[in-house]
């Protein structure tokens, strides 16, 4: 009898063991397949303060756009004026993430009406670049529906950095802002 007890003892503790090596050995092997689907690419061309290219292996490359903010523009176009800081945002992007990797990640919608890739942008080091431009004062917040992930977030940035009278909101600089935006 003592002999059928401890090897019902022995059965259940290897039981539990095999159970525990099965369960601990698929969480690793779960970490480490979120692991291998984190891509960086690298940056090829910084086009102003919200946009540039990245080298996604094809020929062209890929086209992203920051979402969830806007930076001034560095060019006139058909529906817009060179805005105003729109040098130093663009100089500003290019510091940051020049000659470095980005991770991307995605809202609702991918692309937008010009078909840019739509991301959220992080280097290497964890730097969220979207919400950086943001504080920093160099990008404004521009939330359009349903890309609204961080919308919350960037607002609170923003008005910190108008506060703290960063980047474009510097006092000086805010009167020739919204004169620039009246005309």
């Amino acid at each position: 009898m003592v002999n059928l007890l401890n090897n019902t003892v022995k059965n259940k503790t290897l039981l539990i063991l095999i159970l525990f090596l099965l369960t601990s050995s698929s969480l690793c092997f779960a970490q480490d397949k979120k692991k291998v689907n984190i891509r960086y690419y690298s940056i090829t061309r910084v086009i102003d303060g919200d946009t540039f290219w990245i080298d996604d292996g094809s020929e062209k490359g890929l086209k992203i756009r920051l979402i969830g903010i806007d930076a001034p523009e560095t060019r006139r176009t058909r529906n817009k004026e060179i805005g105003y800081y729109s040098r130093e945002a663009k100089a500003y992007l290019e510091k940051l993430i020049s000659n470095k990797k980005v991770r991307l990640e995605f809202d609702v919608d991918t692309l937008d009406l010009y078909q840019r890739t739509l991301a959220y942008v992080y280097l290497e080091n964890g730097t969220f670049i979207n919400a950086k431009l943001v504080k920093e004062g160099y990008a404004m917040v521009s939330t359009v529906p349903p890309n609204v992930k961080y919308a919350e977030k960037f607002v609170k940035l923003a008005r910190k950095a108008r506060e703290k009278e960063r980047g474009l909101w510097g006092e000086e600089k805010q009167g020739r802002y919204n004169n620039a935006m009246e005309r």
